[in-house]
């Protein structure tokens, strides 16, 4: 086996165990819902501070149920990882375009060169 083999699979062993141990544990002090969002953790904490406390704003749509609100930023963090992807992989498909057509110049370049050094040695 690899170092690099081995490095991977140490480093996938870490990052199972940080998403696995949390859960296994119990960590964290949410009994009634252990996965709880910040926003429901930040409305907990405003109303045992201040009960009187009326919020600024209102949701432009609340949706019915957790589930739902879950599927939707998914989906959120679906479609920003998607334009994320696009836009390296254009970047990256116009590097490699450039450095292709740099290549090819230095080619032509290269055979224009030549072609007038051997035209030029046929006229001596």
């Amino acid at each position: 086996m690899s170092r690099n083999t081995k490095i991977n699979l140490v480093l996938l062993l870490v990052v199972a165990a940080l998403a696995v141990l949390p859960l296994a544990l119990g960590l964290g002090d949410h009994k009634e819902e252990p996965f709880a969002g910040a926003d429901a953790q930040a409305e907990t904490a405003i109303t045992e501070l201040d009960p009187d406390y009326e919020p600024w704003f209102s949701p432009l749509y609340e949706p019915p149920s957790g589930e739902i609100e879950s599927a939707l930023f998914a989906l959120q963090a679906a479609i920003g990882a998607g334009v994320l992807a696009y836009y390296f992989g254009l970047r990256r498909g116009r590097r490699q375009g450039e450095e292709r057509a740099m290549a090819r110049q230095e080619a032509d370049d290269a055979g224009a060169v030549s072609a007038a050094g051997a035209s030029g040695a046929e006229g001596a």
